[in-house]
């Protein structure tokens, strides 16, 4: 096999599914978000999130859309970031954790 095709094998083909989907049998971040914002706890709620940046397939444009996805259903605060760089994996090389304070719109 290629080396390409061997990084590609190896990504995580669902990993749009488990960001993005609007369907709660999914368990998504974006379904995992609004159930956060809307459950009533007496306390303040986050979600995080992590990812892996590959060059041909940076987390960007996810991460964006979940923000527009996610501002539709609850109030997501400020975004926060914290790299991972120099991992050990042959393919998860690099990636990145995100952080948003969670509440109903």
């Amino acid at each position: 096999m290629a080396e390409g095709a061997a990084t590609t094998a190896s990504r995580d083909d669902t990993s749009l599914k488990d960001l993005l989907s609007p369907y709660d049998t999914d368990r998504s971040a974006l379904t995992d978000a609004g159930k956060l914002a809307h459950r009533g706890f007496d306390c303040r709620t986050a979600i995080l999130i992590y990812g892996f940046d590959y060059a041909d397939r940076p987390l960007d444009p996810a991460i964006e859309a979940f923000e527009l996805l996610g501002s539709h259903r609850v109030q997501l605060g400020r975004r926060h970031e914290a790299r991972l760089d120099h991992l050990v994996h042959p393919v998860h090389a690099a990636g990145r954790v995100f952080g948003w304070e969670v509440r109903a719109t």
